[in-house]
């Protein structure tokens, strides 16, 4: 949309240009003073449906644009195969990190990358399709959320398309304030209805120290900063 308004508007102000230069009568009854005002608020206008209709547009990563990114229960996948109307459709990682899709079963999914699901795919499909051609996309990674809380710049939960770890999620939350507690870090885990609590020493890790407390995030984990 916003390449096709681009082109529209070059082109428009190319030609309005050409014509005036040109000294057609035609066009010479309308100087820019008069068009102009019209022009910019045709543009504004297609500017308005244009941010509208993109934010509400999923976000679609295919397979090989998200080589690392594991999946995690709550995604919601775009499954196609290609030449077969009947097996196209949407995927949800269920609670239990499983996918189904037919003929294909059911089989984990949670804790593999795009790519592996597409092979799983294939390889499963191939019994009864001949050399079947699967495309996987992530339609939408609601599932890999973290949360960090507490006193830093910009507080909030964040979706991440790839492994992080507590310095990074810190740094997405935009660091630590001057009255944070940076040795008192703590990171809660919940499994099923048992809760972990991991500690973090910012200082530590900052300087190269106890680097095992740098642990990788997993969704749904919350960074404390006290």
């Amino acid at each position: 949309m916003r390449a096709l308004l681009n082109n529209f508007i070059k082109f428009f102000y190319e030609e309005m240009l050409y014509l005036q230069h040109a000294g057609i009568a035609e066009i010479n009854r309308f100087p820019e003073e008069k068009w102009m005002p019209k022009f910019i608020g045709l543009v504004f206008l297609l500017l308005f449906f244009s941010f509208n209709s993109s934010a509400n547009d999923p976000i679609v990563n295919h397979a090989s644009e998200l080589p690392r990114y594991l999946l995690v229960p709550g995604d919601v996948l775009e499954v196609s195969v290609w030449q077969e109307e009947g097996l196209q459709k949407q995927v949800l990682v269920a609670p239990d990190g499983t996918i189904s899709f037919p003929l294909a079963g059911i089989f984990q999914a949670a804790g593999r990358t795009l790519i592996d699901v597409q092979k799983e795919l294939e390889k499963r499909l191939a019994s009864y399709l001949a050399e079947p051609v699967v495309n996987v996309s992530l339609l939408q990674n609601n599932g890999n959320v973290i949360f960090v809380i507490g006193k830093v710049n910009q507080p909030g939960q964040f979706m991440v398309q790839r492994p992080v770890d507590v310095m990074q999620a810190l740094s997405l939350a935009g660091g630590l304030t001057p009255f944070a507690d940076s040795d008192d870090i703590k990171i809660l885990r919940r499994n099923s209805n048992k809760l972990q609590v991991f500690e973090f020493d910012y200082d530590d890790v900052s300087n190269g120290e106890k680097l095992r407390q740098n642990i990788i995030l997993q969704a749904g984990d919350t960074v404390v900063v006290p």
